[in-house]
């Protein structure tokens, strides 16, 4: 007899390995590969001991190169996404596109010019004790800009335990501390979702960690290459950038090629095993031996299934409505295709107005046009899940074609700790509720934070949200602040998504640390973090209960497009005379 196979606990923890397409241009032959390789090892030396002035003229001119490429860039990815041309949704690809990458080079230019200055970049806020032997520091607001653009919005970077804060300067920008640095080739395998991941990936391994990079484009956008390769023109012509393609084969002839020293990966955590281990039933025996087949060093980024943890309070309906459309947003970006989409929501079982913020999600979720699910697999993926629980409630306009509902799966057992919705990322349009009885909010504050660290998968990225009228409770604001503590997650966010910690940029993106490779999790290592910090656990971002005007990442902006290029231009060359039509954009949305 065959045992039963639970379909809630049937699918692998993690992220999941997904199916390989064909670029839309042909993968690199192994002989440009290995020309690649040769010059990129030709120029590593002197890359590394490139002066400050130079690279700031590098970043100048990719700005420039950059910013002609912007609207080309965005259209190509909505095009490819399936994203009707005359939706406002288009202006998400203006956002999690040029926007990112134009902000990241003019961050890095600015640290470059404290460096020069100072040794190090400046850090803009003060640096606090928050344990007997760990601070944190105030990096953003950055700037008046920053006070304008993100009303009210403060990040903190705390760093791992035993730096102080006399000691905190000399942690940052160290790869431009040495006196006669050697240098390296990184290998990027890039992401296939959102389309700043890859260029930023390389923006941070050559200007914060001094290496050269090869560039692997994920084949799901390949047809961005000659893109990048027109606004990172600056990188290429000095051969210290090169872009190659192809899928899995092409990936791994370069991993273990001679003249790669690092590699950096955005993806699966399957993929990293593979890449170290092998693959199949030999890799995982390697793994479990504790036999790596590859021993370079390895960074990445690898999902999440990441909680949003609600507690109880005084709130209004006016509340309901913006929350409800808060985390609505968090699921619905990108068609789901996000590292950090909101997977578990995680809330107070007696709670009077839980089922009032559910009505308000759903409310949301009917009201949102479905989106092409145009990341391989996803259908697979979308079936295991609401095989696992019939229950699920799906949302659908039945109007775009290839498309996934989306999909609630209320209630779930909190109990049940191996349920698929707590140790597998869905990476599509499903994300489930669940809720933990508790005797008072700050009960459920700890015991919400428990959950988080030992039931769900991963330790990227997590959202509280929090009214402000319950923190008048002493008990509940301490509470909090142990909570926020205690959150093994590289990125914690209150009141917001937490992708806004991989959209200020200065901030650092990454994984909470201490992963090896025989539990990678969510990776290891950060990106962005353009103060250079070389020693971060976390970082912690508050925003207002309620923002003004509505933040552009609501799915209901009705100005995002506009407003998202009139930003990207502003990175490219920030001056006064563009506020005006930024502000009307923001208001009107």
């Amino acid at each position: 007899m065959t045992a039963s196979v639970d379909p809630k606990t049937a699918t692998t923890a993690g992220t999941p390995q997904h199916r390989e397409v064909q670029g839309a241009i042909p993968p690199t032959p192994t002989q440009d590969i290995d020309i690649a390789l040769a010059a990129l090892r030709d120029k590593k030396d002197d890359w590394a001991r490139l002066p400050i002035t130079d690279r700031r003229a590098i970043l100048q001119e990719m700005l420039k190169d950059f910013r002609r490429v912007a609207a080309d860039w965005a259209e190509a990815v909505w095009r490819a996404e399936g994203i009707p041309a005359d939706s406002q949704t288009v202006g998400e690809e203006w956002l999690a596109g040029p926007y990112f990458i134009l902000r990241n080079l003019r961050l890095l230019d600015q640290a470059l010019a404290e460096i020069a200055d100072h040794g190090q970049p400046r850090l803009p806020g003060p640096v606090r004790t928050v344990a007997p032997d760990q601070v944190a520091a105030q990096v953003f607001p950055q700037s008046l800009y920053d006070r304008v653009f993100y009303s009210g919005i403060v990040a903190d970077v705390w760093m791992q335990p035993g730096v102080d804060a006399e000691a905190l300067p000399a942690t940052q920008a160290v790869a431009y501390k040495e006196d006669n640095p050697k240098g390296e080739v990184g290998l990027v395998l890039g992401a296939g979702n959102v389309s700043s991941i890859g260029p930023m990936d390389v923006l941070y391994k050559l200007f914060v960690e001094n290496k050269v990079v090869i560039l692997k484009m994920h084949p799901l956008n390949a047809y961005l290459g000659p893109l990048l390769a027109q606004g990172f023109q600056a990188l290429v012509d000095w051969g210290v950038l090169r872009i190659v393609y192809g899928g899995a084969a092409e990936g791994a002839y370069i991993c273990q090629h001679p003249s790669v020293d690092e590699i950096h990966i955005t993806g699966s955590d399957k993929t990293v095993e593979a890449i170290v281990f092998g693959a199949g039933d030999e890799g995982q025996r390697r793994k479990a031996e504790r036999r790596p087949k590859l021993e370079k060093p390895i960074s990445s980024e690898l999902g999440n299934v990441s909680p949003v943890i609600v507690v109880p309070g005084p709130w209004s309906a006016a509340d309901i409505a913006y929350h409800a459309e808060n985390v609505a947003s968090m699921l619905t970006n990108n068609a789901g295709f996000n590292c950090n989409a909101a997977r578990v929501i995680i809330q107070h079982q007696g709670w009077n107005q839980r089922h009032e913020l559910l009505d308000g999600i759903r409310q949301q979720l009917a009201q949102q046009p479905n989106r092409k699910a145009y990341y391989p697999g996803a259908q697979q993926r979308f079936d295991t899940y609401v095989e696992a629980h019939p229950e699920a409630e799906r949302f659908s306009d039945g109007e775009t074609e290839g498309a996934l509902p989306w999909t609630l799966i209320p209630d779930v057992d909190p109990q049940a700790k191996d349920d698929i919705c707590f140790r597998s990322e869905a990476f599509c349009s499903v994300f489930a509720e669940t809720a933990l009885p508790a005797s008072s909010a700050a009960e459920f504050i700890g015991l919400a934070v428990q959950m988080a660290n030992e039931r769900l998968w991963g330790t990227l990225n997590c959202t509280l949200i929090v009214h402000p009228q319950s923190l008048k409770d002493p008990a509940v604001a301490a509470a909090l602040e142990r909570g926020i503590a205690d959150l093994r997650y590289g990125t914690v966010a209150l009141n917001s998504w937490a992708a806004i910690g991989y959209g200020l940029v200065v901030t650092p993106w990454g994984a909470f640390p201490g992963h090896d490779i025989y539990d990678i999790q969510s990776g290891s290592g950060v990106v962005h973090n353009t103060l250079m910090f070389d020693r971060v656990q976390k970082t912690v971002v508050r925003t207002p209960f309620r923002m003004r005007p509505k933040p552009v990442w609501f799915h209901s902006h009705g100005t995002v497009r506009p407003m998202a290029a009139k930003l990207s231009r502003f990175e490219a060359s920030p001056s006064p005379l563009k506020l005006p039509g930024i502000f009307w954009e923001a208001l009107r949305g």
